[in-house]
């Protein structure tokens, strides 16, 4: 995931996805948006179910060539033939899910709003760093990741950066000058018309 010039979306699927539905709605928002990645991140912890997503995901995704990485479970990303992996705990992880995937994989390190982790994260060899939640949300403990971190993190770092969590057309025309990536999952999941949704959000960014 090199650096853009302009911000581009990266995917995030819900937490639970229908094997009969998800993968048709996932084309169409591929088929109608330019995504640069998308990450399966699941809520469920069967390992059967999640490579069934998996498999389905990927066919999808890497039909129309876009890279499809698994959140937090590393093993299973290798063994899915999937892109790489997308790491919840900061900065924890990332050395021994880059030895294990080697160099090619994508490593993303997701590390709330502390720039600290992220900096660390960035050190260990993470190919981007996701910062979040931008807006309100009632998950966790109600941090916010304000704009003035991803102004500095675009002005002295070097790491691409994502902007998650919470996101309305207000925040995106707000953080457009100042971040690589914008994570969209529930944002637009949550919604009758995905694909109409992430066309909105996407209008926010000119």
């Amino acid at each position: 995931m090199d650096t853009p010039e302009q911000p581009q979306i990266y995917l995030i699927t819900p937490p639970a996805i229908e094997p009969e539905t998800f993968p048709d709605q996932l084309a169409r928002v591929l088929d109608g948006a330019e995504i640069a990645c998308i990450r399966l991140a699941l809520a469920s912890s069967d390992e059967d179910h999640i490579a069934r997503m998996a498999d389905a995901c990927r066919e999808v995704a890497h039909a129309r060539d876009v890279a499809l990485v698994i959140a937090n479970h590393v093993l299973m990303a290798q063994r899915l033939g999937l892109d790489g992996v997308h790491l919840d705990d900061a900065a924890r992880s990332v050395r021994a899910a880059r030895k294990e995937l080697g160099a090619d994989a994508i490593v993303g390190s997701f590390c709330g709003a502390s720039s600290h982790d992220g900096m660390t994260a960035g050190e260990a060899g993470a190919d981007y760093i996701a910062f979040g939640p931008v807006g309100s949300t009632a998950l966790g403990d109600g941090t916010t990741a304000g704009a003035d971190l991803f102004q500095w993190w675009s002005e002295m770092i070097e790491v691409p950066v994502v902007a998650e969590g919470g996101l309305t057309e207000d925040l995106v025309r707000g953080l457009t000058p100042h971040t690589d990536f914008f994570g969209i999952g529930d944002e637009i999941w949550s919604t009758e018309d995905p694909l109409a949704t992430l066309t909105k959000l996407r209008a926010a960014m000119t």
